[in-house]
């Protein structure tokens, strides 16, 4: 029977909340029984029988939530209820679904939860914010969020329409991932394959291309790659699933994501980028895709203290910066203090393609610059002199196909 949670603040949207339990039970789908968990994460307790889960049963301590500010509010009951909803996934895979409503702070809640949810668990929001910004609330997560046009105040001919389909939405996501978990649970040992995650930016795509050839023929079906759009948050995605264990191997191609957030780019990944593989100790080969450039939005939004400085447009939405002596200076310190942080070092190796870190800077491109080039190398060869991690330098550019081959076989020699 699949089962779908849905959250909501039951003291501001109980009748939304009801008419969206009632329109996922009443769904026209050939399965057998749907059970429904109503989850209250309100400021002000509710009693009504369709409530399975109040808010006085989300282990609060006794903290009396009216009197929080409210950010206090939002961060004390998504921290509680995060824990009871990882319980309920947990415990004999029994959640197959989960879906939300609300404005900005019920938004924030159920994405909060949401997030700590593992992937490919079915998770909507239907919300006020949804036509917006929703980099915030989604992340790095699977999470789909459905606008809701107008204000969920109230219900209307528009807001039922709007929740008549997201409840369809979870109720055939729930009922595809029951039948889906179900079959990989099963085959999950007996097909076991090894996982690897690759980084790779728009000026990177040939080298990945050639390296996911290499694994096909010589892996066959075994390997399983998984390849990370470096835009910040294909970065955080890829460290995520290294902590949790989802990643058996990681060939970070492309760590353009340290320059941003180094410098001040918008595809950051943050400070805790380059960290998880060398923790988990699990095989990394690190190179340097992309890392001469900082990336910004349309040329009318490169901060003006980078006006003059030597800048592409890739196209109408971004723009991209060569950087400085002194940026690589400091993207090189930043690598070497993730990466003697690691581990195991003996399963750590740092490629240098000497001839060029994407198609810009490569002979001829707009971006080629040996001496700024020269200063990153440097940094990187001494910093990591003495800690067991092995720097291998290649004249040829970062997308040749012969440095794509060699970088997949060193990969390979770490794996096994």
């Amino acid at each position: 029977m699949p089962t779908i949670l849905i959250i909501g603040t039951c003291d501001t949207k109980l009748d939304e909340l009801l008419f969206l339990r009632e329109s996922i039970l009443s769904f026209p789908l050939p399965v057998p029984d749907l059970n429904v968990i109503l989850m209250d994460v309100g400021r002000h307790p509710v009693k009504h029988e369709a409530i399975t889960i109040s808010q006085s049963e989300l282990r609060l301590d006794d903290t009396d939530l009216s009197h929080l500010s409210r950010n206090d509010f939002i961060t004390t009951i998504s921290n509680r209820t995060s824990n009871v909803v990882a319980g309920l996934a947990k415990s004999s895979n029994m959640l197959h679904g989960v879906i939300a409503l609300g404005g900005s702070c019920g938004t924030t809640i159920a994405a909060n939860i949401m997030r700590s949810l593992p992937l490919g668990l079915p998770k909507i929001i239907v919300s006020t914010v949804a036509s917006g910004d929703t980099g915030p609330y989604v992340g790095e997560a699977d999470i789909t969020m459905v606008n809701s046009v107008v204000d969920i105040a109230g219900l209307n001919g528009v807001l039922r329409g709007v929740m008549w389909n997201a409840a369809g939405e979870v109720v055939g996501g729930a009922v595809a991932y029951q039948h889906h978990h179900k079959d990989h649970i099963n085959k999950r040992e007996e097909e076991r394959k090894r996982r690897v995650g690759i980084t790779m930016f728009g000026v990177t795509t040939p080298a990945v291309e050639t390296i996911r050839r290499c694994f096909k023929e010589w892996y066959g079906d075994e390997v399983e790659v998984y390849v990370f759009h470096a835009t910040g948050h294909g970065g955080k995605a890829m460290e995520g699933m290294v902590e949790r264990g989802e990643l058996d191997a990681v060939l970070d191609l492309t760590t353009t994501e340290v320059a941003d957030f180094v410098v001040g780019g918008v595809m950051s990944a943050g400070g805790e980028r380059m960290a998880a593989a060398g923790e988990k100790g699990v095989p990394w080969v690190v190179s340097l895709g992309a890392i001469e450039m900082v990336n910004f939005g349309g040329r009318e939004t490169v901060p003006e203290r980078f006006r003059g400085r030597r800048l592409v447009e890739h196209n109408a939405t971004v723009t991209v910066m060569r950087t400085s002596k002194e940026e690589a200076r400091e993207i090189g310190r930043f690598m070497v203090g993730k990466l003697r942080g690691s581990k195991r070092p003996e399963v750590v190796k740092v490629v240098i393609p000497r001839g060029g870190t994407s198609l810009l800077s490569r002979a001829g491109g707009v971006f080629e610059d040996r001496e700024v080039d020269g200063v990153l190398f440097g940094v990187l060869r001494e910093g990591l002199e003495g800690s067991g991690v092995e720097v291998v330098e290649d004249e040829r550019d970062i997308n040749d196909e012969g440095f794509a081959r060699m970088i997949a076989g060193l990969m390979r020699g770490l794996m096994g």
